[in-house]
């Protein structure tokens, strides 16, 4: 292989075409140089760019967290809602006094519970939607004590409007008038069992509010759910009968029937009026439900209408008859004095 030649020429046309490292990168420097200054004075400008001054005014109250009069995030105000929100919205509800059941003989009483609402069949109502919202709970006897004198001696459309800061620093009228509300503990306050009325609801509950506590609750009044509920909870035949073995085997069951002994009902609230044992099995004893108490009513109506119109008409009657004697006499009288003329003459 002959020997290699270095020419100077072809080291010059290398150089020429093939631009060094140095000078390589002194171009790229030089094209990197505008975008930098670019992004300096983005920054630059951003930076010194005037500030928008943003902050909340002191006063300032978030709508999702209004002020209360005890902490809301505590066991007790929670129930309390509950218990109130409960109150409000359930018709009836029926309160037994319970002995310390195991979650093995709750289960049993659930359970033979939902059966026997199930095979309640009503025309025009929902029994399996009745029976899936029917529950029965245990709950805490103060709470629900404070619970029933917030819903009947507190009335939220009465508390008077404040004035507090939105969040652009208007002044705006807003009205705290929940149940954990400073109104509503005032409220609770004040309804002192002196100053509470006899024939309120919550006097005449309050003296069964003792010990521990469960309560049946149902969307609807329903005097065949609850008579069925009453044929399961609290049995008393000949009215309402416990069901069978051979309809109910699993009411014999030993858990349900240890957890059944333990439930006693002491009383109900049926749409805001409290009841005894007596008047919650009136209220379940009524034939053919509400198309029964309707066709009571119906009957009482016109039974009055008809004792009202026969005395009515009575009485125009008796006044008739007095007029007819009156005329027959007067007649008489008439007749005989003009017979004695004639003999006269």
């Amino acid at each position: 292989m002959p020997p290699r030649l270095r020419c100077t020429a072809v080291r010059g046309l290398g150089s020429a075409i093939k631009p060094s490292k140095s000078r390589t990168a002194t171009h790229s420097a030089a094209l990197l140089i505008p975008s930098a200054q670019a992004a300096v004075s983005a920054t630059r400008q951003y930076a010194t760019a005037p500030a928008m001054p943003f902050g909340l005014p002191d006063d300032y109250v978030p709508p999702t967290r209004p002020p209360t009069a005890r902490p809301a995030d505590t066991r007790k105000s929670q129930l309390l809602r509950t218990y109130t929100s409960l109150l409000r919205s359930t018709p009836l509800i029926l309160l037994f006094q319970h002995n310390n059941l195991t979650a093995v003989e709750w289960a049993a009483v659930r359970r033979e519970l939902r059966v026997a609402l199930r095979e309640v069949n009503v025309p025009g109502m929902d029994s399996e939607g009745i029976s899936s919202r029917t529950h029965i709970q245990i709950l805490r006897t103060r709470i629900l004590d404070v619970a029933l004198r917030t819903v009947e001696f507190y009335d939220p459309s009465k508390v008077a409007p404040t004035t507090a800061s939105s969040i652009s620093g208007e002044k705006v009228k807003v009205v705290y008038n929940h149940d954990l509300s400073k109104a509503a503990w005032q409220a609770v306050k004040d309804s002192t069992k002196d100053s509470v009325p006899e024939n309120s609801t919550y006097a005449q509950l309050s003296p069964l509010l003792v010990g521990p506590l469960a309560a049946l609750t149902l969307p609807a009044v329903s005097p065949q759910h609850l008579a069925a509920a009453l044929k399961i909870l609290s049995p008393s035949p000949p009215a309402f009968p416990a069901p069978t073995r051979k309809k109910a085997p699993g009411y014999y069951d030993m858990h349900a029937q240890s957890g059944l002994q333990k439930l006693m009902l002491i009383a109900g609230r049926i749409e805001d009026k409290a009841f005894d044992l007596q008047g919650v099995q009136w209220v379940g004893g009524i034939e053919n439900g509400r198309d029964g108490l309707r066709a009571q009513l119906v009957h009482m109506l016109q039974s009055a209408g008809m004792g009202l119109a026969a005395t009515l008409e009575g009485a125009g009657k008796s006044l008739w008859l007095t007029m007819e004697s009156r005329r027959s006499v007067l007649e008489e009288e008439q007749n005989g004095g003009k017979e004695n003329e004639k003999k006269d003459e």
